[in-house]
């Protein structure tokens, strides 16, 4: 019985392995690309950021009036991606983004936070390599300010 067993048995291990792999075409996770479109990462770039706290808005004042606008009309939604242009490559990305902050908060800060937490939202969800996030702040939030969508909704019943 001891006999049977070892000529059914292959003659070393590495030889096993190498058959599977010959087989198989590589491991299964090597196997096709995967291609991330610039909008995914915007989209995370966009959640990434609006979760800091400081950052009021994203976009210029002319994006965020388009997009009250836009907001208004049935199907339109609200855009996350507003504010943010991503340009990504096979394996690295660069973003752009474009803020509002509220008064008080310190510019720095509020930008370091956003960069620390946009690169681990991107880095973690898509596995590219963020080089560079530019920051512009477009404006401040005063606290006397009105919102613009509070004044539309309050002017018609």
């Amino acid at each position: 019985m001891t006999d049977t067993t070892q000529r059914n048995r292959p003659e070393s291990p590495d030889k096993e392995s190498t058959q599977i792999t010959r087989r198989g075409g590589g491991a299964p996770a090597t196997r096709g690309r995967t291609t991330i479109a610039d909008g995914v990462v915007e989209k995370i770039a966009g959640m990434a950021t609006r979760d800091v706290v400081g950052v009021h808005a994203m976009g210029s004042g002319f994006s965020r009036t388009f997009g009250a606008v836009r907001d208004r009309v049935p199907g339109g939604g609200k855009s996350v991606t507003r504010g943010v242009k991503a340009e990504v490559g096979e394996s690295q990305t660069a973003l752009d983004l474009e803020i509002v902050v509220e008064y008080g908060v310190s510019i720095s800060d509020v930008a370091r936070d956003v960069r620390e937490n946009v690169v681990a939202a991107v880095e973690r969800m898509t596995g590219l390599e963020v080089v560079e996030v530019n920051i512009a702040v477009s404006d401040v939030k005063l606290p006397d300010e009105a919102e613009d969508e509070e004044q539309s909704e309050t002017r018609v019943q």
